[in-house]
């Protein structure tokens, strides 16, 4: 006799909106409210329980807008590291990675990494719509959150923009001032967001970004799916998943930046559109602002699909056997 007919039926949670990227399910009160529910009909006290549900629906609210500020602050970390080691490789010469570009997509990837590692157990992260799209279509995500969790992390991108910003600003003046440039000229743009490098137009970027993005989500699919038994567990899937990000950039950098996340390029370019540079940031020279947005959303759809239909059904799902306790 299996254990779990001897401890009689397993219980059955209703499913709940949130998909995380780990495989364990983050705490939280959005279960509850089935529960309540079926408790509700069967108690003879109906007005405490109408209140117990009120309350349900208060923390489950809650609980979106933490994962909502969860997606903006793990954008903002991710901006903040990224585009702070961007300036020092942009504005200071002799700069410390001219001669060591692996130490800029190392610093990005550990961005990556501390971001998972400070909001992870709130909202997984996502930190890209990228991501957010594809848990949409393949794990079962609400549509009805992807526009909100998008929102987040375009204004994590903001925020983070704004305090590398503050950050170098008299650096960035002094940058633009002995180049005898402007902001408006795209004046140590090259800190904020994505261009073009030497020979790469904007259609062969976009093809850039998709195939980039689809490795990079595919990969995140892998490192995360439960029944991938090589894959790292949760508290290492973080640091494999900043490996993969810098992985990216040393291979492919110098393409366009390897933006491969539409909330951290836009987010910082909008941010620049308001701090004076114009339309060098939006729509940006060749009208570029669409290609690190569209070519990573594609991406995203491509490369978690690519593993769920070509990798994942032929992964093998034995159960272990399941023992029971001593007596």
């Amino acid at each position: 006799m299996k254990y779990d007919e001897i401890i009689g039926k397993k219980r059955n949670f209703p499913p709940g909106n949130h998909v995380s990227l780990f495989p364990t399910r983050v705490c939280s009160f959005k279960n509850m409210s089935g529960q309540e529910t079926r408790h509700k009909a069967d108690s003879p006290f109906p007005s405490n329980d109408n209140k117990r549900i009120k309350w349900v629906k208060m923390l489950k609210n809650r609980q979106f807008l933490g994962e909502l500020i969860s997606e903006c602050i793990a954008v903002m970390i991710i901006v903040l590291i990224g585009d702070s080691v961007a300036a020092m490789y942009t504005l200071y010469d002799p700069s410390p990675y001219k001669l060591s570009y692996w130490g800029v997509s190392i610093v990005w990837g550990l961005g990556v990494t501390i971001a998972i590692y400070v909001t992870g157990s709130v909202s997984g992260p996502h930190a890209t719509p990228a991501v957010s799209v594809a848990l949409a279509l393949y794990r079962g995500f609400s549509w009805r959150k992807v526009p909100a969790y998008c929102a987040a992390q375009i204004l994590g991108g903001v925020l983070g923009a704004a305090l590398v910003y503050t950050l170098y600003q008299p650096v960035i003046d002094h940058y633009n001032q002995l180049h005898g440039i402007s902001r408006a000229d795209g004046g140590a743009a090259g800190v904020f967001f994505t261009h073009p490098g030497e020979f790469i137009t904007p259609l062969h970027a976009f093809m850039d970004e998709t195939i980039l993005t689809a490795l990079l989500v595919g990969g995140i699919f892998a490192i995360t799916c439960e029944y991938n038994t090589v894959a790292p567990q949760a508290n290492s899937s973080a640091l494999i998943i900043g490996l993969l990000v810098a992985s990216i950039g040393a291979c492919s950098g110098y393409l366009e930046a390897w933006a491969i996340n539409p909330a951290r390029d836009f987010g910082p370019r909008l941010f620049c559109f308001l701090a004076g540079w114009g339309g060098s940031a939006l729509p940006s020279a060749d009208n570029f602002w669409w290609v690190p947005i569209a070519g990573p959303l594609l991406g995203g759809v491509v490369g978690a699909g690519c593993y769920q239909f070509l990798i994942r059904p032929f992964i093998p799902r034995h159960a272990s056997a399941v023992i029971p306790p001593a007596p």
